[in-house]
């Protein structure tokens, strides 16, 4: 018997599921994500589901894990302080909006170097001024670096990550071992954007290692990249944008394994985003233009999914502007305030007691706010120190914290670097307020949907006519939201280009009348024309309506909670890397190599060579993944022009993959 163990750290829930022969789920069980050690809660779901299946640990044969901490730090803005270093580079690329977005006030710097398009170097590269440079800046944890035309001719990326780990000891993340594509800005942001994760993706699977180790799971560890596919966890850890969209990768693998959809789109909502995609032929398609999330367009080849900070953890914002009032849900996640009160015992309750006695509503009503316990904070500025001070150990009102103008921002600060959690209403106090959820303390979620239905909206009325009121309203936004995520993705791969983009088209007004089932002069239909396969721990609860509202059967099947953690091991190890062939003159044919530029008298020789070399290297980094039965393919893509009706070699891509399934220990019967 060859039994799996599938983990997957949702930003609400950590999930676990046994499966036995890659066919069947023995047990799973869901345990809350411990955000200040994402270790403690995948501990206590690992056990968990043992537990339930009655089986002894050293039994596991393999431990995947699946993860959305990338990509809910992307999208909630956090992550490590790091310092980018540009060679080669004019001054006006540090003024390009995608770059700026990713630094968020982050140090860079641009020092001379860098090479040409056919790899040779345009500019000597100034070690001196580096030097200058490394000797200044501290207090970052990792750099980044970005050359021009790296992916030609890596040399001095290579040589400036060599002077940076020997004179600061720090991780660094070059553009060129994340993507072998033109375009050196976007290159640089992705390795802004590795660099930033490196510390917070070492740190969970480090922790996750130690805790199977300790309830006894000797199997190696795997992790989920963003395509779907398994590496080995000392590639995740050198490589941790990979795994971005990790969590929604693995949930279409288990999609697909628990429905066995050929065609259909999956949505899969968890606390605090959700992620739509399709699966097309079997397989999810991948995005050719690269990973997006959080606003951030990356080079990291991931399944082609639309993310949206929208879960059942998302802040309930209220629109009081407008004459009619509504909320809004997310981007933010919070932490709900029925959780809250679970957790901060009765000082919560107390609290929003106090808060309803008063006849005026505050602005602060029904929000929270604590330090994550056992972190240690460094370089905190004055204000910063003084309110993780004010708020000790205790969950406080915000009312409490926030004395000043001055304190808001010194608040989110503390926020985004995952310091200070906040407590708001959300969907899932909505739910419990309604009787449909009853996980935590409804009595408090009740009370806190009373308070922000008290808000007055432009017309001087009140937000919603009580708290059940409200909980629906929340609900049905939800519900709208959902529906538009839905209906962009559809649009976005859509056949047919119908001139719009996909987030116009599905908010126009002819497709909202379709879906209303007009009937006037004109009958007008619309619906979704593929089935919907809905993921998640809360899918059952808001899905149907979903459905309903688009016209399509939802597919809500069994195990579609812990979906994730099932696609985590039932995955396939891949290995994709691609090399570029140029002709930089008459006659010479050059192969772009990790070790630099070699030249050939002929096209197809300076292939050959650069696709052993890529062979070679995917076949050691599957094999190193724990992979077996590996299978090598290779395809190539060349440009050619025609001169004097004669055909000319321009440019050849190509590129080689390695797959097999990771290798299972097995049973031995007593």
């Amino acid at each position: 018997m060859a039994l799996a163990l599938g983990v997957d750290t949702g930003g609400t829930y950590t999930d676990a599921v046994l499966i036995r022969d890659e066919t069947e789920v023995v047990a799973s069980a869901k345990a809350l994500t411990t955000r200040q050690d994402l270790a403690v809660g995948v501990g206590a779901a690992v056990r968990a589901v043992l537990a339930q299946a009655g089986v002894d640990a050293g039994a596991v044969g393999l431990a995947a894990l699946s993860t959305t901490l990338a990509t809910n730090a992307l999208v909630e803005g956090q992550g490590g302080r790091v310092a980018l270093v540009l060679v080669g580079f004019r001054p006006a690329t540090l003024e390009r909006p995608d770059l700026r977005e990713a630094l968020a006030g982050d140090p860079a710097v641009i020092v001379a170097g860098g090479h040409s398009h056919a790899g040779t170097e345009a500019e000597v590269l100034d070690v001196a001024a580096l030097n200058a440079i490394l000797e200044t800046e501290t207090g970052v944890s990792g750099y980044a670096v970005a050359a021009q035309f790296a992916t030609r001719n890596p040399a001095h990326e290579q040589e400036v990550a060599r002077l940076i780990e020997a004179r600061t000891g720090r991780p660094v993340s070059c553009s060129h071992q994340l993507s072998a594509r033109l375009n050196g800005p976007k290159r640089a942001v992705t390795a802004v954007l590795n660099a930033r994760l490196i510390g917070m993706i070492d740190r969970l699977i480090g922790r996750a290692g130690d805790v199977l180790a300790e309830i006894g799971v000797t199997a190696p560890l795997m992790v989920v990249r963003g395509d779907g596919a398994l590496m080995s966890a000392d590639q995740a850890r050198a490589r941790p944008i990979e795994t971005i969209l990790s969590g929604p990768a693995a949930s279409i693998v288990g999609a697909r394994w628990l429905t066995g959809a050929k065609e259909a789109l999956v949505s899969d909502i968890g606390g605090t985003t959700t992620d739509v995609a399709l699966i097309k032929g079997g397989r999810p398609a991948i995005d050719p233009d690269g990973a997006q999330v959080g606003g951030h367009r990356t080079m990291v080849e991931a399944v082609a999914m639309r993310t949206s900070g929208l879960g059942g953890d998302s802040e309930v914002r209220p629109r009081t502007e407008g004459l009619d009032g509504g909320v809004t849900l997310g981007p933010r996640r919070v932490l709900p305030i029925a959780l809250i009160s679970t957790e901060g015992g009765a000082a919560v309750r107390a609290a929003l007691e106090a808060q309803l006695r008063n006849p005026v509503p505050n602005e602060h009503d029904a929000r929270f706010a604590r330090a994550v316990p056992g972190l240690v904070p460094d370089r905190l500025d004055p204000r910063e120190a003084t309110l993780l001070e004010r708020l000790g150990e205790d969950v406080q009102p915000l009312a409490r914290v926030l004395r000043v103008r001055t304190d808001r921002g010194a608040l989110d600060r503390l926020v985004s670097r995952g310091l200070v959690q906040i407590a708001g209403v959300t969907p899932t106090d909505a739910s419990h307020g309604l009787g449909r959820l009853d996980t935590w303390d409804a009595e408090a979620a009740r009370m806190a949907l009373e308070l922000m239905a008290r808000k007055r909206t432009g017309s001087g009325g009140p937000l919603a006519s009580g708290a059940d009121h409200l909980a629906r309203m929340i609900i049905d936004q939800l519900t709208e939201q959902t529906v538009l995520a839905l209906l962009e993705t559809a649009f976005a791969e859509e056949a047919d280009d119908f001139g719009l983009p996909p987030a116009e088209l599905a908010r126009h007004v002819l497709l909202r009348r379709g879906l209303d089932g007009h009937r006037g002069l004109l009958a007008l239909d619309a619906a979704l024309n593929v089935d919907v396969v809905g993921l998640g721990a809360s899918a059952g609860s808001y899905y149907p309506a979903v459905g309903e509202r688009l016209r399509c059967q939802m597919i809500l099947p069994a195990h579609a909670g812990v979906a994730n953690a099932i696609g985590a091991v039932v995955g396939r190890v891949t290995v994709r890397r691609s090399g570029t062939v140029t002709s930089p003159s008459e006659g010479r044919f050059r192969a772009h190599l990790a070790q630099g530029p070699e030249d050939f008298p002929d096209p197809e020789a300076a292939m050959a060579r650069l696709e052993a070399a890529l062979r070679q290297e995917v076949e050691a980094a599957a094999r190193a993944a724990g992979a077996e039965g590996i299978h090598v393919s290779a395809s190539r893509d060349i440009r050619t022009a025609s001169v004097e009706a004669r055909s000319v070699f321009v440019e050849a891509t190509l590129t080689v993959e390695a797959s097999g399934r990771p290798r299972v220990a097995v049973e031995q019967p007593a």
